[in-house]
């Protein structure tokens, strides 16, 4: 039953592939996408995209981010700190950050293991997310590092801040909204939602959560757990549940992984294109 302190949106599978009638399910963003939610001028030169690897520190660790954005662009750009799955900066997670350019925001892809290292395997991603999963409070710091050195780019609007998080990233992004990080918005994909207790006003921004209707690593019950602590302190968020939609539907990637690894996890373009369209639907009302 849906309580006035969240709104449960549930979108069901006529709806979903609907969404995707015009493309072939591959990855977001086609070039009709990025008209829907530019967040500055559109009166502008044909877009340039701009990208490369930045060094900064991280819980104490030499980290190499990614950055993407419009060099043609007018005016200052949104942040929006990119938080990956628990493999780390690879060539998905920059693909996303260039996608996120192409929409005029300026996007920093977060390395929270330090050096640019990724998993190649479940175990090394393990480990590498351990120290976060075991200490959430780490992710306020990592996502605030990530916007501190965004923020000393000229082009960067340091007024107008947010993140968005895959899997693990979304575990990231959540707590970090959830402990008072600037955000004016934050957007978890198929995210963990377990971690720290949510405190009265302290979230400052909007907050969108994306998830698997089919999820098994965020089964129902965790979803009905985070949205009472939610609750339990009159947060206000959208929780958006796609039918049939597994762990990790927004990677394109993730059925050969699952199959490789043996993980209950898959690609799921109509949840995908939704997802993604619903992030710029919120991002147009709090980056304006």
């Amino acid at each position: 039953m849906t309580t006035p302190s969240f709104k449960t949106i549930l979108i069901s599978g006529i709806i979903l592939f609907a969404c995707t009638s015009c493309g072939n399910q591959q990855s977001v963003a086609t070039p009709s996408d990025t008209t829907q939610a530019t967040a500055a001028d559109t009166t502008h030169a044909i877009p340039s995209i701009k990208t490369d690897s930045v060094i900064y520190t991280v819980n104490g660790k030499s980290s190499k981010g990614y950055i993407a954005y419009d060099e043609n662009k007018k005016g200052k750009l949104p942040i929006v700190v990119l938080i990956p799955e628990w493999w780390g900066v690879n060539s998905y997670t920059k693909g996303r950050s260039r996608q996120l350019a192409e929409l005029g925001y300026f996007a920093i892809d977060a390395d929270l293991y330090g050096n640019g290292d990724t998993a190649s395997n479940p175990q090394q991603a393990m480990a590498f997310t351990k120290p976060y999963y075991t200490n959430p409070k780490l992710a306020l710091s990592a996502v605030e590092s990530a916007i501190a050195k965004a923020s000393g780019f000229p082009q960067a609007d340091t007024s107008r801040i947010a993140a968005i998080g895959y899997c693990f990233g979304g575990f990231i992004v959540l707590n970090a909204a959830k402990m008072g990080a600037p955000l004016k918005a934050a957007v978890s994909f198929h995210g963990d939602l377990s971690g720290v207790q949510p405190k009265r006003d302290m979230i400052r921004g909007a907050i969108l959560i994306c998830q698997g209707g089919a999820d098994q690593f965020v089964p129902e019950a965790a979803q009905m757990a985070f949205k009472k602590s939610m609750d339990s302190v009159g947060a206000h968020y959208t929780f958006i549940s796609y039918p049939g939609a597994m762990h990790a539907f927004s990677n394109p990637n993730a059925t050969a992984l699952g199959e490789k690894f043996k993980l209950p996890i898959a690609y799921n373009g109509a949840a995908d294109t939704a997802s993604w369209k619903a992030m710029q639907d919120i991002f147009a009302t709090t980056l304006k």
